[in-house]
C-alpha cells in the first residue's frame, strides 16, 4: 500500500491528516450553510398563494428592505394621492363657491338694474306730478285774479307774486330725461322746483285767506256778480264773436263788438248769470226779444235774440234760473245769444267774470 501511494499521482490519494481536514470542512460546511440560510430566511418574507383548483401553489419572496421601500413608496404615493385629491376637492369647492357667488352677484346686479329702472320711472313720474302741481297752482292763481276782478279788489303788489319777488315761473320738467344719462340734473331741478312750489303754496294760501276775508265782507256783491256762462258749457254751443273788434256780418265793416255771442240750437235754455231783478223783458230793436237784469252794485246783464222770454219785468231771479230760450229774433244771422255785461252803464268783457 505504501508502494502504491508512493507510485500514485499526487492528489489521488490523501493522507490521514488531509482526510481529517477534509472531514472537518465537510462538517463545517453544512453548519455554515444552515446559518446563512437562516439569515437569508430572516431577511426575506415569503407569500404563498393556494388555490382551490388544485394547481400548484405560487410563492412570492421579497426581502424586508424591498418591502420597506415598497411601503415607504406606497405611503409617499398615498400621501401624494391624498394631497392631490384634497387639492382637487378644494378646487371644486372653490369653483362651486365662485359659481355661486357669480350667480348671486348676477342676481344682485339684475335686481339693482330693476331697482334703478324703477327709480328712473319714479323720477319720471315725480317730474310729471311736479309739472301737474305747478299747472294747478298757476290755474289757482289765475282763478284768484278773476275773483279779485269780480270782487273789485286791488291788484296784488309785486311782493305778493306767487313765486316770490320777481320770481319767474319754473320751467316745465322733461320726464324723459329721467330715463337718460342726465337724470342727476333732473333730480337737482326737481328739488329746486319742489322748494319753489312749497313757497308758492304758502303764498297762494295767504292770498286766498286775504281773498276769503274780503269776500266774506262782500258776499252780497259776489252773489250779484255774473260769474257763470249764460248757456250750460255741456250743451252743444259755439262762441262766434267775443268782446273785441270784428268785421260786421251785415256791413262787412270793422267795428267793436261790445258783447259775447254764443251760437246754439234754437230753444236751448238761457240762465241768469247772477242774482238780481229783471228790469226789462220784451222786444229791443236789433236785439229782438231781450231780457235785462239789474244785479246791483252797478252791474247789469243783457240777453238778446231770444225766441221766448220766461221771466217778466220786476221778477227776482237767482243765479242758474232759466230766464229765456235761444232764438233768432232781431237782426241776426242764425240762432244765437248776444250776451253783455255792463258796469255802471259801460260794457265790459264778460269773459273776465266767467268761472265755469
Amino acid at each position: 500500500m505504501k508502494d502504491l501511494r508512493a507510485a500514485a499521482p499526487e492528489g489521488l490519494f490523501v493522507g490521514e491528516p488531509e482526510q481529517a481536514e477534509i472531514a472537518k470542512q465537510r462538517n463545517r460546511a453544512p453548519e455554515g450553510s444552515g446559518s446563512e440560510r437562516d439569515v437569508i430566511m430572516r431577511k426575506t418574507i415569503s407569500l404563498v398563494i393556494l388555490t382551490n383548483s388544485g394547481s400548484a401553489a405560487r410563492q412570492f419572496r421579497a426581502s424586508r428592505a424591498t418591502l420597506r421601500a415598497v411601503v415607504v413608496l406606497s405611503v409617499i404615493l398615498l400621501g401624494m394621492s391624498g394631497f392631490l385629491i384634497y387639492d382637487y376637492l378644494r378646487l371644486k369647492v372653490g369653483e362651486r363657491y365662485v359659481e355661486q357667488r357669480d350667480q348671486e352677484l348676477s342676481g344682485t346686479l339684475a335686481s339693482q338694474r330693476d331697482e334703478i329702472q324703477i327709480q328712473r320711472q319714479q323720477i319720471s313720474g315725480f317730474s310729471s306730478e311736479i309739472n301737474a302741481l305747478k299747472e294747478r297752482l298757476l290755474a289757482l292763481n289765475e282763478f284768484e285774479k278773476k275773483i279779485r276782478v269780480m270782487a273789485d279788489l286791488d291788484r296784488r303788489p309785486e311782493s305778493a307774486n306767487l313765486f316770490g319777488v320777481g320770481g319767474p315761473t319754473p320751467r316745465a320738467l322733461d320726464p324723459k330725461v329721467a330715463l337718460g344719462e342726465h337724470r342727476n340734473s333732473l333730480v337737482r331741478e326737481m328739488n329746486s322746483q319742489v322748494d319753489q312750489l312749497a313757497l308758492a303754496v304758502v303764498n297762494q294760501e295767504d292770498h286766498f285767506k286775504a281773498l276769503v276775508t274780503h269776500i266774506e265782507k262782500q258776499r252780497g256783491l259776489l252773489a250779484s256778480t255774473p260769474t257763470i256762462r249764460p248757456i250750460d258749457p255741456d250743451a252743444e254751443h259755439l262762441v262766434t264773436s267775443r268782446f273785441d273788434y270784428r268785421l260786421s256780418p251785415f256791413t262787412n265793416v270793422r267795428e267793436f263788438h261790445k258783447g259775447y255771442d254764443i251760437s246754439a240750437r234754437e230753444g236751448t235754455p238761457i240762465y241768469a248769470t247772477a242774482a238780481g231783478t229783471v228790469t226789462f223783458a220784451g222786444d229791443k230793436g236789433l236785439l229782438g226779444k231781450t231780457i235785462i237784469i239789474d244785479h246791483g252794485y252797478g252791474l247789469t246783464t243783457t240777453y238778446g235774440h231770444c225766441s221766448r222770454l220766461l221771466k217778466l219785468q220786476g221778477e227776482k231771479v237767482r243765479r242758474w234760473d232759466s230766464i229765456a230760450l235761444v232764438g233768432n229774433t232781431g237782426r241776426s244771422t242764425g240762432p244765437h245769444l248776444h250776451y253783455e255785461v255792463a258796469l255802471h252803464g259801460v260794457q265790459v268783457n264778460p269773459e273776465k267774470y266767467f268761472l265755469n
